[in-house]
């Protein structure tokens, strides 16, 4: 038989349209399996047995129609049938029309699911392996309960969040959408950059516990999986890793054999500490993300979690957590002392005795190295470990952003802060410190990029509606929508007016109105507030008093200020010579004060003990107030010098700054001065 003879004979035999019927029912049946079996908690092996069937099939279904033929009475041999006769020239039409049939259907789910996907092209991006676990629907009688739900869904997101293979979005991000309402998947899952959305409930009565969970598909709405897990309550862990790894299983997601360890390890043999950690570990977050009563949450939390140690000494997490409630009274100014970091470093120590390759103990220790002793390469060491085992922790990449922001990497900054975002897109502490990022290095575009995704926040704080207002100051010198938010906050909520006093203070500055100042300072609660709110130089009371009666033109009424605040200022001095940003503020005064000398050498010190190499944001905002001091000792030449670095420099001399500080004025009109400001002003297509 020719080449010839033989593609005329598969013609014939219509083992070609058997070829192209058999394809498309195929690809049909995976597309139905693969949508259908899920729901009915068929495992994902069934998919691919039927996907292997079917590779099996397509073989024999070629043989079989080159040697059987359909026929009235029924299958018969080819050879056996008349070749042109009505039955095989009708079995062909019958299978053109199953052709045109099943691709009709084809097309109809291609169209269907084309318009799904292009419903919004911020999904296109998202990846298939993704999800959030949504809080859980606490149905104890005992709404006590609440926190034993809440941890139930954390620790499934946790043990989650271990497997690389995942996009796993964090606690903080999720915690807005509660239970127990209607919610709208499809819009969460934009929001939070998701493919899959974990929902449940939790039911805790005496020693037993059901766990009901339900794996969705956010595009679609469509149940994917759901279980419904009855134990004795000891066994609720168990109950949480294995809903862990059934959702790898649904996600196919491949997991190492240490990720399916650390999935299966429980975290405390006691439920009454497990409980005790589970409350002290919303404190620490009310405290750190929230602001919420940040000294009663963090001593209760502390507490709490010495309870939680007491009755299991080898309850890791909770010595993790401990760490992080010390660490958080010393950086908040609380209880700054060595006492303080050392119960810090032992409840550490404790973590690092019970499992040396504990994620969660190198990043307590990373965070120590951070607020304790800002010891930026020993964090970024212990950071390096912790992302290892937990690829999903926005944490990790939150601290190791505002690391290579300090040590003035500030790209590998911008995107650790862009992947921490990624894994918490709801988390407002983290938007302000990545918009803040971008306004440093005077990225406006970029700023506003994330200063826009922050104000479409259900829960914003007064700094995040501020930050536009920041923005255009800094980028356009244009204070009025910075004041026009002001207003709008203080018109919404009078008493705070007393938390913006610095806000309120430094508008009055900048636009050169010494009542509006005054009103400001009679109204901060503090003794002192933040000089630029960059770095950690802080203007006293008595100092602003100062810069105010020199606004207003009052000589002998700034002099007795100033000296006033050299008095308080000294001392503080005095107790801590090596603090670069108290040495700096004390040269400030007394250039304030007319002692050049002095304050050129106590600028000088500050620079060598904080340059911006150690420290790029606190060596900056030194830099900046030598420039000044230089300026208003004299010193031209030297504070064009400074000003010149400080306009190329991340988080130096913006152009809100230069154009409208007070500070700059007595080098107003020098060519050199105008020249560095020509150089910040804005391009014509910034906005």
């Amino acid at each position: 038989m020719t080449l010839t003879n033989f593609l005329a004979e598969l013609k014939r035999r219509n083992v070609y349209k058997v070829a192209i019927a058999y394809g498309v029912m195929a690809w049909l049946l995976i597309q139905i399996a693969s949508q259908i079996f899920p729901i009915f908690g068929v495992p994902n092996w069934a998919v691919r047995l039927v996907v292997l069937l079917l590779v099996i099939g397509y073989p024999i279904a070629l043989i079989f129609s080159w040697v059987f033929e359909m026929t009235p009475e029924g299958i018969k041999r080819t050879e056996d049938v008349v070749p042109n006769e009505a039955p095989i020239r009708g079995t062909g039409r019958k299978l053109d029309l199953l052709i045109i049939v099943v691709l009709l259907v084809v097309i109809t789910i291609m169209i269907f699911r084309g318009f799904h996907h292009h419903v919004s092209t911020s999904t296109s991006s998202i990846p298939e392996k993704s999800i959030a676990v949504l809080p859980f629907e606490n149905l104890s009688a005992n709404q006590e309960n609440v926190y034993f739900a809440n941890g139930v869904q954390n620790e499934i997101l946790t043990n989650l969040a271990k497997i690389a293979d995942l996009k796993v979005i964090s606690h903080t991000s999720v915690m807005q959408y509660k239970s127990g309402i209607a919610r709208n998947l499809h819009e969460i899952g934009q929001q939070l950059g998701v493919v899959h959305l974990l929902e449940g409930s939790v039911q805790r009565e005496g020693g037993k516990v059901r766990v009901n969970v339900q794996l969705i598909d956010a595009r679609t709405d469509v149940h994917l999986w759901a279980q419904t897990y009855d134990r004795d309550l000891a066994d609720v862990f168990a109950i949480q890793s294995e809903i862990a790894k059934a959702i790898a299983d649904q996600l196919q997601a491949k997991l190492s054999l240490s990720e399916i360890a650390a999935i299966e390890e429980r975290p405390t043999s006691d439920l009454v500490a497990y409980d005790l950690h589970l409350h002290a570990a919303s404190l620490i977050d009310e405290a750190s993300y929230y602001g919420l009563n940040t000294e009663k949450n963090l001593f209760q939390a502390v507490e709490l979690l010495n309870q939680a140690i007491a009755r299991d000494p080898a309850f890791l997490l909770a010595y993790c957590k401990l760490a992080e409630a010390h660490d958080g009274i010393y950086w908040n100014d609380i209880d700054h002392t060595q006492g303080r970091l050392d119960l810090a470093n032992a409840a550490i120590n404790s973590a690092f005795r019970l499992r040396p390759d504990s994620g969660e103990a190198h990043l307590a220790l990373a965070v120590h190295f951070y607020n304790g002793y800002l010891e930026y390469d020993h964090a970024l060491s212990e950071l390096a470990i912790a992302v290892r085992r937990m690829p999903n922790n926005a944490r990790i990449f939150e601290w190791r952003g505002y690391i290579n922001r300090r040590q003035d990497r500030w790209q590998e900054a911008e995107h650790d802060f862009k992947r921490a975002m990624e894994l918490d897109p709801q988390n407002r502490d983290l938007l302000f410190g990545s918009a803040f990022t971008y306004l440093c290095a005077r990225d406006y575009n970029k700023a506003r990029e994330v200063s826009d995704r922050a104000l479409a926040l259900k829960t914003k704080n007064n700094y995040i509606r501020l930050l536009p207002g920041w923005i255009d100051f800094h980028e356009q010198a244009d204070t009025r929508p910075w004041q026009a938010a002001l207003e709008k906050i203080i018109s919404d909520d009078p008493a705070s007016a007393l938390d913006l006093a610095r806000q309120r203070f430094f508008l009055a500055l900048y636009r050169r109105d010494p009542v509006a100042a005054d009103r400001a300072l009679a109204s901060l609660v503090e003794s002192s507030m933040r000089g630029r709110g960059i770095g950690a130089v802080e203007f006293s009371r008595a100092y602003a008093q100062g810069l105010v009666a020199r606004m207003k033109g009052d000589s002998t009424g700034a002099r007795d200020a100033f000296s006033a605040a050299r008095l308080q200022q000294e001392q503080v001095v005095r107790a801590d010579s090596n603090d670069g940003s108290q040495l700096c503020f004390l040269g400030l005064i007394d250039a304030s004060l007319g002692r050049k000398e002095e304050a050129l050498d106590e600028a000088r010190r500050a620079v060598e003990l904080l340059p911006v190499s150690k420290d790029a944001l606190n060596g900056t905002e030194i830099l900046y107030f030598y420039a000044v001091i230089c300026a208003w000792s004299g010193e031209r030449d030297l504070a064009i010098e400074q000003l010149k670095i400080l306009a190329k420099n991340p988080a130096g001399a913006s152009y809100g700054e230069i154009r409208l500080d007070p500070f700059w004025d007595s080098l107003r009109g020098d060519p050199r001065f105008e020249q560095i400001v020509v150089s910040l002003a804005p391009k014509p297509d910034s906005r």
